[in-house]
């Protein structure tokens, strides 16, 4: 695999996976249109590079976040002890947790199906324009609740919908924001607890795929300095990417997102339906 190739996707998923816009689908995408077959077929292999990039992407978040986790890591075996929840940060950390439940079942349970059935690329530009409308119109709904407000009730529903991004296209960050402001949250309190809810599922993920990479054999011969290089870079675009878009979000509505997302996703349709490529 060439490094430029790991360098360009490295920045795809540093961006993709923080904005709103669908990191899995990019990787998916990006490679196809431009006529790259770097892992000859091998869906494994495949599978382990996007898992060293979301590697990468859970160090930003935990780099970006390092306070806010290590207090709430440290609350959680607090409440474990206590056999009790006390206090706001304990709460916080059990609403993570439940978060990404969902998204756990649902990854176990359909992972195998989600590689083999749902990559396909006029699905992926469809679900780009999908959600993308959903994002528009949660949007434009009346806000008012702050992070303080966050509940289990929240922590289910979005969780839910973190499970709905194992869909290629779909964006975690995007479902996950659509829903917190269907639920009246303001855009920077949806923004930072969608941050926060990538960290137990992503973590998690990434070390139960690199387990069975390590199963498999680990990293074929060749391909080091490419998983080091895409690593690396996800992790240092993806930082950059948070402290933007939460920025960002003070200010701006998310529109412009959607925009990329509808032209982005209509064209890949076209694409793959006409066979221009």
């Amino acid at each position: 695999m060439p490094i430029i190739h790991a360098v360009i996707l490295g920045i795809v998923q540093g961006l993709a996976e923080f904005l709103p816009i669908s990191s899995s689908g990019h990787l998916i995408i990006v490679p196809w249109l431009f006529g790259w077959h770097d892992f000859a077929g091998k869906q494994s292999l495949e599978k382990a590079f996007d898992t060293a990039l979301h590697i990468g992407t859970t160090v930003a978040v935990i780099a970006y976040f390092w306070n806010e986790l290590w207090k709430l890591l440290r609350a959680w075996f607090r409440s474990i002890r206590a056999r009790a929840v006390r206090d706001s940060d304990e709460r916080l950390a059990w609403l993570l947790i439940l978060s990404a439940i969902p998204g756990v079942i649902t990854g176990a349970l359909l992972d195998d199906f989600i590689t083999e059935h749902l990559g396909q690329e006029w699905l992926i530009g469809l679900m780009l324009v999908v959600f993308g409308i959903v994002l528009y119109v949660a949007d434009r709904l009346p806000s008012r609740r702050t992070e303080a407000d966050f509940g289990a009730v929240d922590a289910a529903q979005m969780g839910i919908a973190q499970a709905l991004a194992l869909q290629p296209g779909v964006s975690r960050s995007g479902v996950t924001i659509s829903m917190a402001r269907r639920n009246a949250f303001t855009r920077a309190s949806a923004t930072r607890i969608s941050f926060l809810m990538a960290t137990p599922i992503t973590a998690g993920a990434a070390v139960y795929k690199m387990l069975k990479l390590q199963a498999d054999g680990g990293i074929p011969p060749g391909f080091g300095a490419a998983f080091a290089s895409g690593i690396l870079v996800s992790g240092i675009v993806g930082f950059m990417a948070i402290a933007w878009l939460l920025r960002l979000v003070r200010t701006r509505s998310f529109t412009p997102f959607v925009i990329y997302r509808v032209i982005f996703g209509t064209f890949v349709v076209i694409v793959a339906a006409t066979g221009i490529r």
